[in-house]
C-alpha cells in the first residue's frame, strides 16, 4: 500500500499525530495507527458493559423509589438543564419515529453523559436518599456518589475518545481498564465475570509501543 494514498483518506491532520508520534517513520506511524484501532475494538466490550449495566442500575433503583417516569422534568428528579433537554429530545425522537414513549426506550437512548452527570455533586442528596442502592450487596461497603464520579468522568472521556476516532494510545488504558470492569463488578458481579470472559484487552494492549506515544493520561 502506498502511504500517501492512506494518509489522503485518513486525512493529514489525524494521520500526522502518528507520524509526529514516530519521528517521520511511515510504517510505524501505520502500525501505531493499527494498534489504536485494535485497542479501540477491544475496548468496546467492557465499555458496553459498563454503560448498560449503569444504566439499568439506576433505572431500576430511581424506578422504585420514584417511579418509571422519574427521568422526565416534570417528575423534578433531574435536576440540570442539560440532561432535562436531553430527555425532551429523546422523547420527541421517538414519537416523530412512531415509536412508543416507554421508560425503557428513553433509557436506551439517553446517553452515556446522561448516566455519568447523576453522579454530579447537585445529586447528593437523591445519592443518599436511595441512588446508593444500585451497587451490588457484595460491593465494598462504604461506596460514595464520588466513588463513581470521578472514575465514570474519566471512563466517559476515554469513550468519547473512542467513538470519534481519536487517539487513546497515550493514556493509561490498563488503569481505565480495570475501573470499567472494578465499577460493572460494583453494579453487577455477573456482568463483570461476562465482560472478563470475553474481553481481549490483555492480548491487544502492549504497554511499549503505548508507552511511545506521548499524550498519555492517568
Amino acid at each position: 500500500m502506498r502511504h500517501e494514498r492512506l494518509e489522503q483518506a485518513l486525512s493529514l491532520e489525524r494521520f500526522g499525530r502518528y507520524l509526529a508520534w514516530t519521528e517521520g517513520d511511515r510504517n510505524a506511524a501505520i502500525e501505531l495507527y493499527g494498534l489504536n484501532t485494535r485497542l479501540s475494538e477491544a475496548l468496546y466490550t467492557p465499555l458496553q458493559t459498563l454503560e448498560v449495566v449503569l444504566r439499568n442500575r439506576i433505572h431500576s433503583v430511581l424506578a422504585e423509589s420514584h417511579g418509571e417516569a422519574w427521568m422526565h422534568p416534570a417528575a423534578g428528579i433531574v435536576t440540570g438543564p442539560y440532561q432535562q433537554a436531553q430527555v425532551t429530545k429523546v422523547v420527541e425522537s421517538l414519537a416523530k419515529e412512531g415509536k412508543d414513549v416507554t421508560a425503557g426506550a428513553v433509557v436506551s437512548s439517553l446517553t452515556f453523559s446522561f448516566w455519568t452527570t447523576m453522579f454530579h455533586k447537585d445529586y447528593e442528596t437523591l445519592w443518599q436518599q436511595g441512588m446508593h442502592r444500585i451497587a451490588d450487596a457484595s460491593a465494598p461497603r462504604g461506596l460514595r456518589r464520588k466513588s463513581f464520579s470521578g472514575p465514570l468522568t474519566r471512563i466517559r472521556l476515554l469513550r468519547n475518545r473512542i467513538a470519534h476516532h481519536e487517539p487513546i494510545v497515550g493514556w493509561d488504558l490498563r488503569k481505565h481498564h480495570e475501573r470499567m470492569l472494578e465499577i460493572t463488578a460494583w453494579l453487577s458481579p455477573p456482568a463483570a465475570t461476562w465482560s472478563r470472559e470475553h474481553d481481549r484487552f490483555a492480548q491487544v494492549h502492549r504497554a511499549q509501543a503505548i508507552v511511545s506515544a506521548p499524550g498519555g493520561r492517568a
